[in-house]
């Protein structure tokens, strides 16, 4: 059981980003990945819709063998990690969710920017972190549309991309922000960009990395973390195959096999 694989999905690609802090922090790990591309963003999607893909995504996994679920996507946590939890009560699941309270913790100005999906931001999961962490700073909170989508694309530097990206970031500076939250997991590929769109001083914070240090203690507690070797990363899209391809080097540094999700 060691050396089952972890699976983690994603609405799409921005998941990867999560994948990566995953194989960083455990190298012995053999990865499985599902972008459903063919359902993006989730962020504009019904809650219902949301949860019945998390349960498609779920039992796809534990066909596959899996030994521990990541939900890389904060809209797809927020809306069905309470219900795939009751379901799979034995099975180690790890969400995302907005970083709010080391944001809450980081700031010297007092005043927190999000930058997230319209999903996220209108959810009580979201309001209910601004309630128990958030008290004592002011949040300002930016919803993005349009940025997902070209992530999708491979976009990470075009014209078009920094004028949105712009947009949405300049209500924050003026606002006083000295730290962001990066809300989605398709945002952590736009820290070069942003970083030259932003004083120096300002942080910025995503919760990759976090969540492969809840999954490294969820595996050690029940003795599973793998011992290798390792496979290589497993890839799956509900979109394009040849798409995903295409964009894998860009985003994951490296070329893949990519199979079709029909499900």
């Amino acid at each position: 059981m060691r050396e089952a694989p972890v699976g983690v999905f994603d609405s799409g690609v921005g998941g990867l980003s999560v994948l990566a802090e995953i194989q960083r922090l455990l190298p012995n790990e053999s990865l499985l990945y599902v972008a459903d591309c063919g359902n993006i963003p989730y962020g504009e999607k019904a809650p219902d819709f949301i949860r019945h893909r998390c349960s498609v995504m779920a039992e796809f996994f534990q066909q596959q063998g899996a030994k521990a679920l990541v939900l890389a996507c904060n809209t797809a946590t927020v809306a069905g990690v309470a219900d795939l939890r009751r379901d799979y009560p034995t099975w180690p699941i790890v969400g995302m969710e907005p970083a709010v309270k080391p944001a809450a913790a980081a700031t010297r100005s007092g005043v927190v920017g999000v930058l997230a999906t319209t999903g996220t931001l209108q959810s009580a999961k979201f309001a209910a972190l601004l309630d128990r962490f958030a008290t004592d700073v002011q949040v300002i909170t930016q919803p993005c549309p349009g940025l997902v989508e070209l992530i999708e694309n491979g976009d990470l530097h075009s014209p078009a991309l920094r004028q949105l990206l712009a947009r949405y970031v300049e209500p924050l500076l003026g606002a006083g922000c000295d730290t962001i939250i990066l809300g989605c997991t398709h945002y952590p590929f736009l820290k070069p960009l942003l970083k030259q769109m932003i004083p120096d001083d300002i942080s910025l914070i995503d919760t990759g990395a976090a969540v492969a240090r809840q999954l490294q203690r969820l595996l050690a507690e029940r003795e599973l973390l793998a011992e290798g070797p390792v496979r290589a990363a497993q890839f799956w899209t509900s979109a394009d195959p040849e798409h995903f391809r295409n964009i894998l080097p860009i985003l994951w540094n490296t070329a893949g096999i990519v199979r079709s999700f029909n499900k």
